[in-house]
């Protein structure tokens, strides 16, 4: 039987101690995890499934004058072969992109409106054309290679700014110059007359390279329909169920919610690129439902690089005024980015919208304009990917005030501390639009500076120079703007075996909430740490919530967690109260009991949950603790931090080899300082893989020259270093626990960091900039050209 003992005070503190806001704990989910028991979606099946293989366009850009699927009908084991015509004639939604962004004249988007299967054009290598569902893989995969597709082919464009510009392939009729979104932000006089009067300007023109995502995981689906309820289940990896269920439902299968089932268990990563419906899905879910039995697709890696949303992907040319002394006056970004072949999510903001969000970072830089248009390619779509346009930003103008600095020989750390915004000036409403509420950005700064032992950088410099090496350091302050406004869920269930039920409609992809959202639930209401489990991935539970993305998980969940557990104290007073005959007014809550005032009668709040499970509550006293509560809009977070990079150089082979790394960051209250920490390594990791090596290429064709990993290169343990982790809190103001965002800042401190350490390590060359990925030939031969111009 089991022991129904209620904890006491003594033990609930001693339990919070241990469990509490701010303790390092383990992550819940590991010991399952690392033993190779997670279930992720392709380990689902169900009985009788068959599965189902894409047919894809080998063209980038052309038109479709037929598809013959006789042969494939005719294979072994095929159940079924359909076309872009077959979903045109069920009448699904298109795939569109739901922000309200406008052009520069305040006329919306241009929308693609991506159908599953095209039936008019393709316009970029990996469209889906067809797809077949047969008996086994094997079969699908053998009758997809023997559909015929008939494409005239036609004239492609992979880069964006010649995409736009006139005479160049259209991908849509509708869509003069390739432009979808004309993007401005900012005062266009006032900054110019800023430039004008200014005692300096730098200017640069960046490239901020196409990455893929290449998630551990790949993409799967498993579909199913019911005939006599009319509904659809599907098990598909997300980033929440509740936001892709309604998308889904109403926008593509036009159906109501409850028609649509949608089910995410583990997820092995996914970085943005997760958190859309894709054609796949549609396909899937026709077939289930015209076949009567499930479906299951299952992505293979050389599809993901076409299929997935990839990301960044932007040129940029970037100025900075300055007066006399070094001081900011204005910054201005103008460019291009690169949508893809379609826009679907939110595609087009990371573009645009976010980076003029996040440009003028920590510094006091009164004015800013951005002028983007976002792009049609023959390209695979984009997406949001970790930072999403916030690394973009803070890269722009990190490498702006080091070039600004050397220009106007000006110490790169004087001018950065010039420039920062003062706590005192808090809440400072920066020229991005947005007003900060909280940070000490010099501190943040001086404590970096320590733990990296920047003092002693020149003798680490000498050192290496002994050994025939370049040594360079970059020290680079970020902002990120995040947590974008959106209502969460926090329900709340108290089991009759003790367990508290945690559901919101955040979800885990590889964060780590079940650990901090216990402890702040278990800060909250003094449960056991070990009694809460967590919910996230079923619609039909998680009715409500926006989502994990733009790392807003714990000030999203965490808010619902603790206004949730208010309107839970407020019911176990009155259950309380009645049943230790007090008045409710007597009642006092804390370390998980509720007590009378000034007496030791109490009650644990498990054991008010059983008793009022159990008993029968009069009229106008709760009979459950149990909630379901949604917030409001959660405000969004500035979490900021300053990296400090170290690098080798070999100038003989041009080889870079980070030798130190450095982050002290602001993430208010940090419930988890664990989590958090590896949180800093994986954006790291992802900002020195885009740094150093990654890059999506095309010829001129718009054929893929990096589809696999024998081509697209990612970092391996041995390029990552070894990392000081320093924290400088400043709790939020604008949400009940104080705390920023931490998913993505590993990115957005280590774009630039690493770029100027080795720009710093080439400066006796005379070498200024080098576009990412600074691969070893691009930095070898950048050496070698330099020592040309000399001799």
């Amino acid at each position: 039987m089991q022991d129904r003992t209620p904890p006491s005070s003594l033990e609930n503190a001693i339990a919070l101690q241990k469990f509490g806001v701010g303790q390092p704990v383990r992550r819940k989910e590991d010991d399952t995890l690392v033993r190779g028991k997670g279930k992720y979606t392709d380990d689902f099946n169900l009985p009788g499934q068959a599965y189902a293989f894409i047919v894809r366009s080998s063209h980038a850009h052309g038109v479709i004058r037929g598809i013959d699927t006789a042969a494939a009908r005719s294979m072994p084991g095929v159940l079924g072969v359909w076309t872009g015509a077959d979903l045109t004639a069920a009448n699904y939604g298109p795939f569109t992109c739901g922000l309200p962004l406008k052009n520069r004249d305040g006329s919306p988007l241009l929308q693609t409106n991506r159908t599953a299967l095209m039936t008019d054009k393709v316009r970029y290598v990996g469209d889906p054309v067809a797809f077949v569902v047969a008996g086994t893989l094997s079969q699908a995969r053998d009758a997809a290679e023997a559909v015929v597709v008939d494409i005239d082919p036609l004239p492609a464009v992979t880069s964006a700014e010649a995409a736009a510009k006139p005479g160049a392939p259209q991908l849509y009729d509708h869509i003069p110059n390739n432009v979808a979104l004309d993007y401005h932000y900012g005062d266009t006089a006032k900054v110019e007359a800023a430039f004008a009067s200014a005692a300096h300007v730098t200017k640069l023109d960046i490239v901020n390279t196409r990455v893929a995502v290449v998630a551990m995981e790949p993409r799967a689906a498993l579909a199913s329909y019911d005939q006599a309820s009319a509904r659809y289940t599907i098990q598909v990896p997300t980033q929440g169920v509740a936001g892709n269920r309604m998308n889904l439902a109403k926008n593509i299968l036009k159906v109501p919610n409850e028609k649509v089932h949608l089910l995410t268990a583990n997820v092995g990563g996914s970085f943005g690129m997760k958190n859309i419906n894709y054609p796949e899905y549609v396909c899937i879910l026709h077939a289930a439902k015209a076949l009567g039995r499930p479906v299951k697709w299952t992505d293979e890696r050389s599809t993901s690089f076409l299929s997935d949303s990839h990301g960044r992907a932007g040129q940029m040319h970037c100025e900075l005024a300055l007066d006399s002394e070094g001081r900011f006056l204005a910054v201005r970004i103008s460019g291009y980015g690169n949508l893809g072949a379609y826009i679907t999510g939110v595609a087009p903001s990371p573009l645009s919208l976010n980076v003029g969000k996040n440009l003028a970072s920590v510094y006091r830089t009164p004015l800013m304009s951005v002028d983007i248009k976002t792009v049609l390619t023959n390209t695979t779509l984009m997406g949001a990917y970790r930072g999403a346009g916030r690394p973009e930003a803070n890269y722009y103008m990190e490498r702006l005030i080091d070039r600004a600095a050397d220009e106007m020989g000006i110490d790169r750390l004087s001018l950065r501390k010039r420039n920062f915004i003062k706590p005192a000036q808090m809440p400072f409403s920066a020229s991005s639009g947005v007003t900060y509420d909280s940070g000490d950005f010099q501190g943040v700064f001086n404590k970096a500076l320590e733990i990296s032992d920047y003092a002693n950088f020149a003798k680490r410099r000498k050192e290496s120079r002994k050994r025939g090496r370049l040594r360079g350091i970059a020290i680079g302050s970020y902002l990120e703007v995040t947590a974008p406004p959106g209502v969460e869920l926090g329900k709340i269930v108290f089991e009759a075996d003790g367990s508290v039920r945690l559901i919101t409609g955040t979800l885990d992809y590889g964060q780590g909430h079940a650990t901090p959202f216990a402890q702040v639930l278990s800060a909250q209401l003094g449960v056991p740490f070990e009694s809460v489990k967590l919910e996230q991935g079923d619609s039909d539970i998680v009715h409500t919530g926006s989502g994990t993305g733009g790392s807003r998980s714990i000030t999203a969940s965490g808010m619902a967690i603790v206004e949730a557990s208010r309107l839970i104290i407020e019911k176990g007073k009155r259950a309380a109260a009645h049943l230790m005959e007090a008045a409710e007014g007597d009642i006092e809550f804390g370390d998980g009991r509720f007590t009378i005032a000034g007496t030791d009668r109490s009650i644990d709040i498990i054991e008010l949950a059983r008793a009022m499970r159990e008993g029968k509550m009069p009229e106008g006293v709760p009979s459950s603790l149990d909630v379901d509560h949604t917030t409001e809009p959660v405000p969004s977070t500035f979490p900021n931090g300053c990296h400090v990079a170290e690098v080798e150089i070999d100038p003989e082979t041009g080889i870079v080899q980070i030798v130190r790394y450095a982050g002290v960051n602001d993430f208010g209250t940090i419930v988890n300082p664990m989590l958090v920490a590896g949180q800093m390594h994986g954006g790291v990791a992802q900002g020195i893989g885009q740094a150093l090596m990654e890059c999506v290429s095309y010829d001129e064709s718009g054929q893929p020259i990096t589809g696999s990993f024998m081509d697209y290169a990612l970092p391996r343990a041995g390029d990552i270093p070894m990392m000081e982790v320093g924290d400088h809190p400043v709790p939020a103001k604008s949400n009940p626990l104080g705390t920023k965002g931490c998913g993505e800042a590993g990115c957005a401190g280590s774009l630039s960091t690493i770029v100027n350490a080795v720009l710093d390590a080439l400066t006796e060359y005379g070498i200024t900039h080098i576009d990412m990925p600074l691969t070893p030939e691009r930095v070898w031969r950048a050496i070698r050209d330099a020592k040309a111009k000399v001799a």
